[in-house]
């Protein structure tokens, strides 16, 4: 045999071998790059982006109640800013695309959603927004400070949004009493009071739970 036909069979052999170690490389990456568990975080109105300092105490105390399980992280990409209306709808749609999204390449996934204030009604608003069959893939929904008040209703300027009933059952709401944001109270300094109330850490239980 000629060393020609030596040189292009042993170029097609390692072109082969590459072939199929990148098909056999491929298919884990994909598969290890879905977490056990998502959370989608919506902060509240005028905290920087990310998760904002409720949804980053909740996703603390959550990860320590489902040791050996992984958690990804999505902060809802949104202004959160005082224009209410149209902020909660940029935070809905972005949070919608998200969870679709996570629905299509990860169905293994348990998914959570959160949010605190104005980030707790783009969680309504996406509840209400989600196809029927996306609610299976949604173990769990976690809202703190969610605006129902009739303060909030004069805020927001529109009707207030709610958690939709198909999310009810695995739905924990939580308002620290005289929060003027969800209840009818005026100390402001209550809205603030999440995480030193131990309500982060409540529904970090109730959503481990349902884990």
């Amino acid at each position: 045999m000629s060393a020609r036909n030596i040189a292009r069979i042993l170029g097609v052999a390692v072109t082969l071998a590459w072939v199929l170690s990148t098909q056999i490389d491929t298919r884990p990456a994909s598969a290890g790059s879905c977490p056990d568990v998502e959370v989608v975080s919506a902060r509240g109105t005028d905290e920087p982006p990310g998760v904002g300092s409720v949804g980053q105490a909740f996703i603390d105390s959550l990860r320590s109640k489902i040791p050996g399980r992984s958690v990804g992280v999505y902060a809802v990409n949104y202004p959160a800013t005082g224009d209410f209306a149209k902020s909660e709808s940029a935070g809905a749609g972005d949070a919608r695309a998200h969870v679709q999204s996570t629905v299509a390449n990860c169905p293994d996934t348990k998914i959570v959603l959160d949010g605190y204030s104005q980030g707790a009604a783009v969680i309504d608003i996406v509840s209400g927004e989600l196809p029927p069959e996306v609610a299976g893939h949604v173990a769990a929904v976690a809202v703190f400070g969610n605006p129902e008040s009739t303060f909030a209703r004069t805020l927001g300027g529109t009707q207030v949004p709610a958690i939709n009933p198909i999310y009810r059952p695995k739905t924990i709401d939580l308002c620290v009493p005289e929060d003027p944001v969800c209840s009818e109270g005026s100390n402001w300094a209550a809205h603030h009071l999440y995480g030193q109330t131990g309500m982060t850490d409540q529904a970090a239980t109730f959503v481990a739970a349902k884990l």
